[in-house]
Formats: structure tokens, sequence, C-alpha cells
């Protein structure tokens, strides 16, 4: 026993070295700047681990003379029993009768064939199969694709011998259904021609040589698979990346973005009083926010790490501290949220203050549309997101001490002032609906704002649900929470409804049919929270929608003035401005449609502009750069104010069938002026 007990010994300390080297050349294979987009996994042999291998086990301990079930399925060349049922011209019950008779007719004995594939075949596709998914998994966590090429192993309709979840694949090329059987390059160009990719942008996981050779020849890059944990540690050198230990919505850690193991290591050990011997284990949340977040498995548990960036960005500075009273006090409160472990602002462990978390199991929903959720469900979920909302918007400040988060009723004026000069400091160019929403947001403040907790980027993707049943079991992205109003939450939370369906980094429901989806309508949602919060529906809902398309326009414009990644164009900005002013436009409808007919050329400014401390400042201070300043003294009766009233009621009349005499404010092009004789009869 002493010398086993050395060896093993000795494999723990080479551990910590290997993992070291493996390290260094996933940054070196980085470094190199190879680019693979796709990798294909074929089913017979990586999947499911070689037929003739396993039957070379059973034959010995079912006293069958070995090769037997090799030599019946592979003898006659192009007519083998083999090629012939990939090729689709023997269906699975056929194929497994005839070669029950070709091993009879080889061994003189009856070979239950039925039986080696059920009870043999299927107990090594548990130890094979799941490293495979996995590896599957992690590649298109990384943003790569993956295909399968199938021989469609099933036993009758319906019944695949392997048990694959075929939403791992973005690809499903079956042979048998092409008519292209291995080793015809057909079928490789074929499933590079679904994939979008060129044959040097791919890699080909197979454990025949001749498959290899056919698909090399293509341009293909080849990983022969013997021996199912060699060939990934090899497809992890060419791809750059780690193919274990995957979690949903992770994806390995960027190289920018490295931290210290060493350091959280002792850190942990220190906090949490456990000494696990499994190194530490990081991957990266995929999330995109500018807070790093990091899931961290250390020993048996999975952990949430929520990193500072440097430097702070936002306006109200570092975000790590104030989440995380924010979290310990919704809480406590049972608001559900990640439970909190600690909060470490010493910069010497990992650069920057780091926010640790327990990990919340469970299910996040990125697409709007819940495919994942039967139809007649979906309303539960989204009733589920309106309440948590409103649990959130109805948390006692004082009793959760946080009423000293953020300023008290002068929550939009402050948005609207901020996000005007974000946007002024990422202005690429003019687009006409934007000057318009800068000029006409001051003008229409609400004239009385509730002051509750919000979430500041309330939306589906932000919430963990139980898998089975529409129940929220945390809320995340908890990073712009302040005090504020929360209509201005749930209008962030609608703007999805009105995006289409595939928009940069969003996917919105536009133009979906909701009720086929069993989705409600942005109106019905709305209704929904209104409902939880035991008020009433507000008049001036088109202000809140117009004043968070505004905001997202602010966003988008800065994603394409920083080319990050590329996912946001000047259209882009241009469409969600156009949105906005939309909203605008009906917001001015509505007002226009109240005033008393009498009282309508009467009414001052404060009528229009609501009441607030913004009426008689200068909107210079938001000028862009070089623009002539705009004078200070108090206005009468804005003119911008004039030619909304006038542009909308003139919409108005034409859709009545009254012409007009200038343009439309549905018009997409530099807003024209209104003739001074029409401005001064309104006046």
């Amino acid at each position: 026993m002493v010398p086993s007990m050395s060896l093993s010994s000795a494999a723990r300390a080479q551990t910590p070295l290997c993992a070291g080297i493996r390290q260094l050349q996933l940054i070196q294979q980085r470094s190199r700047g190879v680019s693979y987009k796709a990798v294909v996994f074929e089913e017979s042999g990586v999947l499911l681990p070689a037929p003739h291998r396993t039957a070379t086990d059973w034959e010995a301990r079912s006293c069958i003379p070995a090769g037997t079930i090799q030599q019946a399925a592979l003898s006659g060349g192009e007519n083998s029993l083999s090629l012939q049922y990939s090729r689709g011209e023997l269906t699975a019950v056929e194929f497994l009768q005839e070669l029950g008779q070709q091993c009879f007719e080889i061994a003189n004995v009856r070979v239950p064939v039925h039986s080696f594939l059920w009870d043999l075949i299927r107990k090594e596709v548990r130890k094979q199969l799941p490293i495979m998914a996995e590896a599957a998994q992690c590649i298109r966590a990384e943003g790569l694709q993956t295909a399968l090429l199938s021989h469609s192993l099933c036993l009758g309709p319906g019944e695949r011998l392997l048990p694959l979840e075929q939403q791992h694949f973005d690809v499903m090329v079956e042979s048998h259904q092409e008519g292209m059987p291995r080793p015809n390059p057909g079928i490789y160009k074929l499933c590079l021609e679904r994939l979008g990719v060129r044959p040097q942008e791919s890699i080909l996981l197979d454990s025949s040589s001749q498959n290899l050779e056919v698909a090399a020849q293509l341009g293909m890059k080849t990983v022969k698979v013997d021996d199912p944990a060699a060939a990934l540690k090899e497809l992890e050198t060419h791809l750059g990346f780690p193919l274990q230990g995957f979690v949903p919505y992770t994806r390995s850690v960027r190289p920018d973005m490295e931290i210290p193991k060493d350091h959280l290591q002792k850190y942990l050990e220190d906090v949490l009083g456990a000494h696990p011997t499994a190194p530490l284990e990081l991957r990266q949340f995929d999330h995109g926010e500018s807070t790093r977040s990091y899931l961290v498995k250390f020993g048996g548990r999975l952990l949430v790490l929520k990193k500072e960036e440097e430097p702070p960005s936002g306006p109200s500075g570092p975000s790590v501290p104030r989440e995380y009273r924010v979290l310990k006090a919704l809480a406590e409160a049972g608001v559900p949220v990640p439970p909190v472990l600690a909060l470490c602002e010493d910069r010497s462990i990992l650069g920057s203050p780091f926010l640790l978390l327990e990990h919340c199991a469970g299910r996040i929903h990125r697409a709007l549309s819940l495919p994942a959720v039967p139809p007649r469900q979906r309303g539960a979920w989204y009733g589920a997101m309106a309440n948590v909302l409103a649990r959130i918007h109805s948390l006692e400040l004082g009793a959760a001490k946080l009423q000293d988060l953020g300023e008290h009723g002068n929550y939009i004026q402050q948005q609207v002032e901020t996000w005007t000069k974000q946007y002024r400091a990422v202005e690429t160019h003019v687009i006409p609906a934007m000057e318009r929403l800068i000029q006409w947001l001051p003008l229409h403040f609400p004239e009385s704002q509730k002051t509750t907790l919000v979430h500041g980027d309330f939306r589906m993707d932000h919430l963990v649900f139980h898998p089975d049943r529409p129940e929220v079991l945390a809320v995340l992205g908890w990073k712009f929470a302040t005090l504020g109003d929360p209509l201005c939450d749930l209008a962030n939370n609608c703007v999805s409804f009105f995006l289409p369906a595939h928009f940069g980094t969003c996917r919105g429901l536009r133009e979906c049919d909701l009720g086929h989806l069993g989705i409600p309508t942005a109106e019905e949602y709305s209704q929904m929270y209104c409902g939880h919060m035991g008020v009433e529906h507000p008049e001036n809902w088109n202000f809140y929608l117009a004043f968070a398309f505004f905001r997202r326009a602010v966003m988008l414009q800065g994603r394409h003035r920083g080319s990050l990644a590329g996912d946001s164009s000047p259209k882009d900005t241009e469409f969600v401005a156009d949105l906005a002013w939309d909203f605008a436009v009906k917001e001015g409808f509505r007002v226009f449609e109240n005033l008393p007919p009498t009282k309508l050329l009467l009414r001052r400014s404060s009528t229009w502009a609501g009441q607030g401390p913004l009426l008689g400042r200068s909107f210079s201070t938001w000028a862009r750069p070089g623009a002539a300043p705009v004078p200070r003294a108090p206005l009468g009766t804005p003119p911008s104010s004039l030619e909304g009233m006038a542009q909308g009621l003139c919409c108005k009349m034409e859709n009545m069938g009254i012409q007009r005499g200038f343009p439309s404010s549905h018009s997409r092009g530099t807003p024209c002026p209104l003739p001074e004789l029409q401005v001064r009869h309104l006046c």
C-alpha cells in the first residue's frame, strides 16, 4: 500500500504544476490569434463510444468469438450493413435483424445484438457523452457554433439511441437523410455551408482516420478521438479556452480580465473557514456588465464575485459597496436576491473592492418570447416579473434604512440632465429626434413624482426563475439602484415590447403575435404591475416611455461611439430616438386634448412644462461643443413647446383628412420651423 500512497501523493503534488502549464498553453494559444468559428462533432465514436471497442469487451464477457460484431457490421465494403444503415437504405429494425443474422453465420451462435446495443452502448454513453456534451456547451458559451454529424441511431420511430439535448448544437446533419455517407466530402461541405463558415475556420472531431483525412483535404482542422479526454485536451489547445467546468450563463475568463487566483484562494479560506484540496476555478458571467462578475468554484461551493471596475464607471462612483448595502437591506426585507457573504474593500487582494455572493441556481430567460415555457403558462411568468418589481417599489425605505440612498422627488430632472450630458459626450452626428427630445423632455416633467427604491436596470434577463414554475428566486444587476420614480423602472422594463426581435444586443417583441405566444402586451403588463401596486395606470405613461427610449438611445450611441464589438450602429440610435419621439407626440396629444378649449391659448409655459426647477434655467450647459448659448431670459411660452403642440395638432387634423402646411412630427429628417404666421396665431 505504501507505493500506491506515494504515487497518489506525487500525482497530487504535480496537479498545480500541470494546471499552470495548461493555463500557459491556453494563454499562448490566445495570443497566436488563431480564430476558429465552429466545431463539428461526429456522433459515432465521439458522442457515442466506438461500437467495435465496446463490442470487444462485451463479446469476451458473453463468450462470443472476438470480432464477431465488428466483422458482421463492416464486411461487404460499400455494401456493408453499417454503410447501408448510414445511407438510409436500412431501417433501424432491419439493420438489427441483418446484423443478428450475420453474427449467427459468422459465430454459429445466436448473438443478442439488440441487447448489446441497449445494455452496453448506453452504459458507455453515460461515461463519454457527458464530457462531450459539456465541451459543446463550453464552446457555444464562447460564441462559437457547434454541429452534429449523425447516423440517426434510432431503434424505432422517434426513439433515438443517443439521449442528446439537440439545443447543444446549432446545426444537425443526418447523413442517411442527405444520402451522403462519410467519408463523402459533400457531407462536410453541407455542414460547413449550414454553419456559414469556411473549412479553415472549423474543427472536426471523429474517431475514423478515413473521415478525418477527407475533412483535412477540404481544409478543416481535425482531432482524432481515440481517448475522449485526450482528444478534448488537444481541442482545448486549438481553441484556447477550457472545455470543462461549464455552468449556465458563464464563459471562460477573458484574457484582460484575469484576477490573481492565489490571493482569492487565501481570502476565501480565511473568510469561509474552508481549505479545499482542489484548486480554485474561475469562470466569467456573460452579462457584459462593467462591474466584472465571476463564478468561483471553491471546493464544493459555487460563489459569485463582483469586482469593481477601475476607474469606477457611472456618476455615482464605486458601485460595489453601494450594491452590497442594497442587497443586504433587500435580503432582510424579504425581496429575493442572492445571499450576500462578504464585502472586501482591501485593494491589495484583487486590486479593487469586490462583493461575494452565494450562487443562485435557476433559469434565466434571455429571450422575451420564453421559448422554454409552454405558451399557456407564459403569462404567469410575466405576472411573476411584474409582482417582484412591485415588491421592490413597495419596500419601506425607513425600515430598510435606505432613505438616504438618493435624493427625494427630483429623480427625473436629474436623469434627463445626466443622460443629456452623456449624449453630448458621445454624439457623432445630428439626430433630429434627439434634438427634439432634449428640448421637449424638460418641458414635460410630471408634476408629482413618487419616490421609492428603483432598480435602474430591471429586465427579464436580470431575473433568476425557478426551473419549473413562475417564481423569481433572485433579482440580479443592482449596480444602478437608487431612490427615484418607480414608473421609470416600469417604463424601462417595457422598452423591449417595442423593439424588433433582433436588435443589436437586445431582443424585443415588436411585430410578434403576442396572443399566439401567450405573452401580454405592454399595456397589459403595465396593468399587471399597477394591480400589484394598487394604483391606477398613469395618465402620462407616454412621457415615461419617451424618456425610457431616450435613455436607451443614449446607451446605443455610447456603444456606437466606443465601437464595442460593432454591436451598435448609428441607425440603431436613430431608430430608438424616433420611437421616443413618437411617444412624446402621443403625450402631446393627450395633454392637448385634455385642455379646455377656452383656455388652450391662455395657458402659460407651466401647462406644458410641469412644475420643476428647470423651467427658467438655461440649457446651454447641455449644448454641443461650439454651439451658441441659449439666452437665460425666461420664456413666456417656449417656442419649442408651441411648435410641438402645433405639429401634433396638424398631424391629428391630417389624420382626419384636413391638409396641413408644414412637416409632420413623424418626419425622419431635420425638423423644419413652423411658419411665423402660424406660431404668432397660436400665441
